[in-house]
This record gives C-alpha cells, structure tokens and sequence, in this order.
C-alpha cells in the first residue's frame, strides 16, 4: 500500500465501484467494536438513494472487498447507508442536493448566514435570506448544515390561518 492510509486505499478501491452503481461515495469511516470493525461507506446521487440502491451497492462493495481483502482476515461488519440531515455541505454537489432546505452558511470572514437554497451550480450557491436572493462563492464558504424544520416551505399551502 506504500505511504497511503488503509482509509485512502479504501476510497480508491471502492470509488469506482460505488461510480459504476450511478452513485457518489461520500465517505468511508472503519470504527471498533468490540472485537469486529464497522466499516461504514456512505454513498449519495442526485435525488436521493433508494434501499434498493443501498442493496446493490453493499452487494458490490462486498465484492470489491473480498477480491482485494483489503479489510484484512479479521471479522468486520458492512454497514451501507446515504448521509444523514447532519452531513455539513461541502462540495457543489452537496448544496445543489439541499435544495429548497433551510441551510446556515459558514462563511470564511467567520459570519453565518441562515437561509433556504434556491439553486447551486458548480460556482456557487443562491439563498434566499430573509426574502433577498444571495450569490454565494462557494470560496467565501467554509461549510453549510441543513436545518431541522417540522414543516417545509414546500408543505406549506399559503394559508395557515
């Protein structure tokens, strides 16, 4: 393996594998437990994984591994799964997916911004704060969350009367 991590060398095995199931591997973390290893690959696409997709992937990564025993002889467990609310936003990919969620936006001059994302493209995001439209460069970002919200905008019929 040279001078890589086994995590690197994890990402670039599975990396393509994840890619040839239409998905993006977001990140790769092996943990202890007791005496096996969890190793969780989470994977994401533009409008969401199904568990059908989750299936499959598992499948293929399960495979990957064996062919490259990269995982070693001792007992581990795989654990497959899309990001959670609580991923921070940090590639374009990231924002474009949030669309239409209330999101805080770190900025590199240490300010926060809360607002709902209009649009994302590969330079950077438009919010909507507090009713004014915001280009955002994504160089003047240091990170966005997603907002927990009971009711979306999208949920809401004008009227709440």
């Amino acid at each position: 393996m040279g001078s890589a991590s086994p995590r690197d060398h994890l990402m670039k095995l599975l990396e393509p594998v994840v890619s040839a199931e239409g998905l993006d591997l977001e990140d790769i973390t092996v943990t202890q437990a007791g005496r096996r290893r969890i190793l969780r690959v989470i994977v994401d696409r533009d409008g969401g994984v199904s568990l059908d997709d989750v299936a499959d992937v598992s499948q293929a990564v399960s495979a990957a591994l064996d062919d490259d025993d990269a995982m070693g002889q001792s007992a581990y467990t795989l654990e497959v799964s899309s990001p959670g609310v609580d991923r921070p936003l940090t590639e374009p990919r990231h924002w474009r997916r949030a669309a239409k969620r209330l999101v805080k936006a770190e900025m590199r001059d240490g300010t926060v911004m809360e607002g709902r994302i209009l649009g994302a493209d590969e330079s950077g995001v438009d919010l909507d704060v507090a009713g004014t439209a915001r280009k955002l460069d994504y160089k003047d970002l240091t990170r966005g969350r997603v907002q927990v919200e009971f009711r979306r905008i999208d949920d809401v019929d004008g009227d709440e009367g």
